[in-house]
């Protein structure tokens, strides 16, 4: 399997600086960081940790979910997934993520309410994006559309 990166380089301090992240390995863009937006209501044009680790989470989780939906006897027909990552105070000091929920939503034939619910709950415990931030306490939203 391919190892994948991405690149950032920084200029200034922590509160005054800021910098690009580059997707290197699809080459798809580069997109600012600061960590003023960052911790601000509105990123105003930036992206953050956060994001892409929340774009990362839902990406897998989607593949995830629809090889499981599968396995289960079910045909996804659409999947909508959202991850919501939270960045808090660490009582330990700095910052840290305080929690991520995974909210989906999916039209499937062939299977239950139950049984999509069910198999929910294992895409978030065996997508690797999951596996990687077990020190993060995830929630899971499902829900089969009718």
């Amino acid at each position: 399997m391919p190892t994948r990166t991405a690149r950032t380089a920084w200029n200034g301090t922590l509160e005054q600086g800021s910098g690009q992240v580059e997707l290197s390995s699809s080459k798809v863009g580069t997109y600012d960081v600061s960590f003023p937006k960052r911790a601000a209501d509105d990123a105003g044009g930036t992206t953050s940790p956060e994001e892409l680790i929340a774009a990362a989470h839902s990406s897998c989780y989607a593949m995830q979910f629809s090889a499981l939906l599968a396995e289960a006897g079910g045909t996804p027909e659409s999947l909508e997934v959202v991850a919501d990552v939270s960045l808090g105070p660490d009582p330990a000091g700095g910052f840290k993520l305080t929690g991520i929920t995974l909210k989906v939503t999916g039209e499937v034939s062939g299977i239950d309410a139950d049984t999509f619910v069910k198999t929910a709950q294992a895409a978030k415990e065996t997508c690797p994006v999951s596996k990687a931030l077990t020190g993060v306490e995830i929630t899971l939203e499902a829900s089969l559309d009718a």
